[in-house]
């Protein structure tokens, strides 16, 4: 596939991971700093109890948009539906700084929701990245982008500072910097998609396997991604690790820093654990990518859900104030979902022809999304009646299924494959 009609698709998905990874980047800042900022925001106008509004909104906004901006991929390419996605955050951010200066916790809400597209486009992006790469290079090249991630997320939440005090020297509220940064970091990953992802690596990918002349759905429906997983396992596969390994990772994280306020642990103590939970989240990406290449998904998914019952193991039978046993037990919780995330997105695409893919992987992220709203949900429930190790322990259930369901595809798979 190296030059196929004259067209060198090799040095045209370099440059397309190189574009995909720069603008994750800028999306990564944006949407690191807006997530503790949106709750603190929420939390000034109407108090406490409305905090976590701001982050459910943004996740609810990432679910509602993964179905759409399949549909605009399908129909105009990645180019089209990511632009959409990420100027449709940056709107978001806007509307935010306006909602701070109103205070109008309504405008920072809706804003919130708008913002949360941006992770949206984000996960797509981990798809545009490999619609031209080589079979036995996939997770690889997915996973680069996924790395870039780490940029993002670690320099957004410490901007807060610098943020705030360019809000002030332009006369808005300190807390709607962040909101400032995040549309100046989005307009940039506009431009960068607009001028640089050329040719569109999914039409041209399209192109290639001469899909457009046999015709292609008008849009991705649901109905379409439902019907293509019934009839196809190992892309229900590869739904569910992503899914059921962003479960794990999302109920048992969030509520540490809960778990940590027990006994008045210091919020930088808390950011520390969290810092070192996103440094096993995306920072070994590369060789995660590099292991579903060598050893194949199944395997890699095995990896990450023992990874995960580890992780739960650790951070379940850790005192509110054992630091390192919870840093150890965070890491460890973000490296079982890069190997899940990682291993089940090559996967579902190895499993997708170029007409299905959009809307199999919209469905995929729409799934994604819904199921860590309702494991928030669920982990806030368990703690408040129980506690956090009955959390990490209950979190054991999703990996089993995930750890159940390969072995079933595993031993229906012919040899050699997956």
């Amino acid at each position: 596939m190296s030059d196929i009609a004259g067209v060198d698709v090799e040095s045209i998905q370099r440059r397309t991971v190189g574009v995909l990874a720069a603008v994750q980047v800028f999306s990564g800042i944006a949407v690191a700093g807006a997530v503790p900022a949106g709750a603190l925001i929420a939390a000034s106008l109407a108090g406490e109890q409305v905090a976590g509004l701001a982050q459910t909104a943004g996740v609810l906004g990432a679910a509602l948009l993964a179905l759409p901006l399949a549909r605009r991929a399908l129909t105009h390419g990645r180019r089209s539906a990511l632009s959409i996605g990420y100027g449709i955050a940056l709107a978001g951010a806007l509307l935010v700084v306006a909602g701070g200066v109103t205070r109008s916790l309504l405008l920072v809400l809706i804003g919130c929701l708008m913002v949360g597209v941006a992770s949206a486009s984000g996960y797509q992006s981990r798809y545009a990245a490999i619609d031209l790469a080589h079979p036995d290079r996939r997770a690889r090249q997915l996973s680069l982008v996924v790395w870039a991630g780490t940029i993002g997320a670690v320099l957004g939440p410490n901007l807060l500072n610098f943020s705030g005090n360019i809000a002030m020297s332009l006369g808005l509220p300190q807390l709607t910097g962040t909101y400032v940064l995040a549309a100046l970091m989005l307009a940039l990953g506009v431009t960068a998609l607009m001028l640089f992802l050329r040719p569109d690596p999914y039409l041209l990918s399209r192109s290639i396997a001469h899909v457009d002349e046999v015709g292609t759905p008008a849009k991705a429906r649901l109905s379409d991604g439902i019907a293509h997983l019934r009839s196809h396992l190992p892309a229900m596969l590869g739904v569910a690790s992503v899914s059921l390994g962003h479960v794990v990772m999302v109920m048992v994280m969030v509520m540490t820093p809960v778990h940590m306020k027990h006994v008045d642990v210091e919020l930088q103590v808390i950011g520390f654990v969290i810092s070192v939970h996103v440094l096993g989240m995306y920072a070994f990406s590369p060789l995660v990518g590099l292991l579903v290449d060598r050893l194949g998904r199944m395997p890699m998914m095995l990896a990450g859900a023992g990874i995960l019952l580890l992780a739960c193991a650790v951070a379940g039978t850790a005192a509110p104030d054992a630091v390192p046993q919870l840093a150890i037990g965070l890491f460890l919780l973000g490296l079982g979902w890069s190997c899940t995330l990682i291993a089940g997105s090559t996967l579902l695409t190895d499993d997708l022809d170029e007409a299905d893919r959009p809307s199999v992987q919209g469905l995929s992220d729409l799934i994604m999304n819904l199921s860590a709203a309702v494991g928030g949900i669920i982990a806030g429930v368990i703690v408040a009646y129980a506690s956090y190790g009955a959390l990490c322990a209950a979190a054991v259930v999703p990996i089993l299924a995930l750890i159940a369901f390969v072995l079933f595809v595993k031993a229906r798979a012919p040899r050699g494959d997956l």
